[in-house]
């Protein structure tokens, strides 16, 4: 749908992720470039919040600098948590609901029958349609470090998993994901943490984690409680700070630190706009959008490595220049896929 929207000149806002697979990511960016009159915006909506202004004008001022580390983390249940981790296959095929089209749905997909687990909302469960917890909250978590931060591709993606089987997400994941150097900034490993009780380390003084009241509700009505909430921990050379995932601003730990430096922290803007707005205000061209595919493009490229390296497994080496995996055949054809479904063909071209 955005690649023919985008080739009749209209402007595209899309949900993260924003796509499944890198190279689909890729032809986004692609064609964002060639159509450069139309305006991209991902849907990454704390981009347009207080996080997004207080993180840049602490970057700004050098408050948050030589950052070495940062631990992402959501350990709310999901979907597939409980599903048998030893299936051999994928679920059977159910009758078609008369309201639903399956092979538009399916689009570019691999071709599987119709069964209700793959559809509202369930398809985030599957290696085949979604991307798993990384791809639904790594944008909510961790857009403004990417951004400010320039972090870019990493070079190395590490695994550890618990629960994994061929076709559904893992119960539980760690990721570590390595970045270079940048210019005058040091290198940063970010460490992911999913599953209920794959808690990551907290430092000292990290005080209560709270939860975001600009988080919208999942379809299932409430957001059920976690041990910890998502977010954020970012380690400096000089300084730690604790964030939590869409709007959330940040605050230095511990709190004795946040107390001493309060008189000399930068004013932070308010928002002129919220991400809906702001797409509209740049579709109209008295804004720039915040979360424009060159932006969200290589933040999004991030956590299909990521979903990659679940996928398989295994440990994954990444060419940051040439955009390939080095150390596995098997991963480096997945960052491409399946070729395009019959008379989907004109959408994978740019």
């Amino acid at each position: 749908m955005t690649m023919m929207a985008m080739g009749l000149g209209k402007h595209v806002y899309v949900e993260k992720p924003m796509a499944r697979t890198f190279n689909e990511v890729e032809l986004m960016m692609k064609a964002a470039k060639k159509y450069n009159k139309v305006v991209t915006q991902m849907g990454n909506q704390g981009h347009s919040e207080a996080n997004y202004f207080q993180f840049k004008a602490w970057k700004e001022a050098g408050i948050i600098k030589d950052v070495t580390s940062i631990t992402a983390h959501m350990n709310s249940p999901r979907r597939w948590h409980g599903w048998d981790v030893n299936i051999k296959s994928f679920p059977a095929a159910q009758t078609l609901p008369d309201s639903l089209d399956w092979d538009l749905w399916q689009m570019a997909t691999m071709d599987h029958d119709y069964n209700k687990d793959f559809v509202n909302g369930q398809w985030r469960c599957w290696f085949d349609f979604g991307m798993g917890a990384l791809g639904d909250w790594g944008a909510h978590i961790l857009d403004t470090a990417h951004e400010f931060l320039d972090l870019g591709l990493p070079y190395q993606i590490n695994p550890v998993l618990q629960g994994h089987n061929d076709f559904f997400f893992p119960t539980s994941s760690t990721l570590a994901f390595k970045f270079p150097k940048r210019g005058s900034m040091p290198a940063i490993d970010v460490n992911w943490y999913d599953g209920i009780n794959n808690l990551p380390p907290i430092p000292k003084g990290y005080g209560v984690s709270g939860l975001d009241p600009n988080i919208p509700p999942p379809s299932t009505g409430v957001i059920a409680p976690a041990k910890l909430n998502p977010g954020k921990i970012i380690y400096s050379k000089e300084l730690t700070f604790k964030g939590g995932s869409d709007g959330s601003t940040l605050s230095i730990i511990p709190e004795e630190k946040a107390m001493a430096m309060a008189s000399s922290l930068p004013e932070v803007p308010l928002s002129p706009s919220n991400h809906f707005k702001n797409f509209i205000q740049a579709c109209k061209g008295e804004e720039k959008a915040r979360s424009p595919f060159a932006i969200a493009g290589p933040l999004s490229q991030v956590f299909c490595l990521g979903v990659l390296a679940q996928k398989l497994n295994t440990n994954l080496e990444f060419d940051r220049k040439r955009k390939v995996i080095t150390n596995n055949k098997t991963a480096n054809a997945l960052l491409i896929g399946p070729a395009p479904r019959k008379g989907w063909e004109q959408y994978y071209k740019v």
